[in-house]
């Protein structure tokens, strides 16, 4: 009976989980980095449930004021955390790719919550561990990706990161985790209403997120194009870029703006491939990345300690230098 309700509180999360994963046209989220992300999101459980057990101890709440005011906060802020990690350090390029890693932390944290409270209820109701697999599970996944797809779109109209663009995300996902926790609708209702709400907002998220990346993916391969073949012709000295490195001749040694113009070239050169791999993987093939462009990162790396961050300052301007280009750089690099 015990693997009966454990299937039934647990399979539908990662059934919702799998198809976000089947519906991304451009499979860019490894499997490694979801069993990842579910790890996370079981920590943030155990985490969650010591300073839940703690704070009941602690203050003279109610169990229901707690769980409707209180709880919400705590662990959406907790499941939050790695999803600003993962947004942060830019290996989430797009907003699918944060809706599916804050579903993933959900889905983590569901299940030990579940298997918690399997442990402590030892209800042999079945029918309220079916409510626990349709309705809290998919709840505690969908707040957070909810959370991670507000705070992915601010944070790209902005061209980078701050805890900041978390903040309107968090609110929703701490209101629809108190809603839900108010037990205001029958709670057949509230998981029905829940499973009909959060698919459709996902399909909306995809359709405009996969529709953004394909007009991201061509106009910004032309401009790498146009500006790799002025490298290559030597036409770049007529360039606005090419005035500008030789004004950093007056503050630079030649040897430096040499390498500025190097680093430009490969950084260019990377962006390319990474586009490239994005159209293909779209169209269904699969790439193995090749010594050569290992090659190249490591290149890259040797320029940016040569010129250091005064000389990377000076050339910012025409690098690409925004969330999604970076995290396609990272996410090249790691192949």
């Amino acid at each position: 009976m015990n693997l009966v309700k454990i299937l039934v509180s647990l399979l539908p999360v990662f059934l919702f989980l799998a198809a976000l994963v089947f519906l991304d046209s451009y499979k860019l989220v490894k499997l490694r980095s979801i069993l990842l992300t579910l790890l996370a999101g079981a920590i943030v459980a155990v985490v969650c449930l010591l300073i839940n057990s703690w704070a009941l101890r602690r203050f003279t709440w109610e169990m229901a004021f707690y769980s409707r005011y209180i709880a919400p906060v705590i662990e959406e802020s907790c499941k939050a955390i790695y999803l600003f990690y993962l947004v942060r350090s830019k290996k989430i390029g797009f907003m699918v790719d944060a809706a599916i890693h804050g579903f993933a932390i959900g889905a983590g944290f569901a299940v030990i919550e579940n298997i918690y409270y399997l442990q402590s209820l030892q209800s042999s109701n079945l029918f309220l561990w079916i409510i626990r697999g349709f309705g809290t599970a998919i709840m505690h996944g969908g707040t957070t990706a909810i959370l991670g797809i507000i705070a992915k779109g601010l944070s790209e109209r902005h061209a980078y990161d701050r805890i900041r663009f978390f903040l309107p995300g968090l609110g929703i996902a701490v209101l629809v985790h108190s809603f839900y926790n108010h037990f205001l609708l029958p709670p057949v209702l509230s998981t029905a209403s829940l499973l009909i709400a959060l698919p459709l907002i996902i399909a909306v998220v995809f359709a405009q997120s996969e529709k953004a990346t394909r007009h991201w993916l061509g106009i910004g391969f032309d401009t790498d194009m146009e500006l790799l073949e002025m490298i290559d012709s030597g036409k770049i000295a007529e360039t606005k870029i090419g005035a500008y490195l030789q004004s950093l001749q007056e503050h630079f040694p030649g040897t430096m703006v040499a390498d500025m113009l190097c680093l430009l070239r490969i950084h260019v050169e990377l962006a390319m491939r990474a586009k490239g791999t994005l159209l293909m993987r779209g169209a269904g093939f699969r790439l193995v990345i090749d010594q050569e462009i290992k090659e190249k990162f490591d290149e890259l790396k040797y320029l940016e300690r040569s010129i250091g961050k005064t000389g990377q300052l000076a050339i910012a301007p025409f690098l690409h230098t925004s969330s999604r280009d970076l995290w396609q750089l990272y996410m090249l690099g790691k192949k």
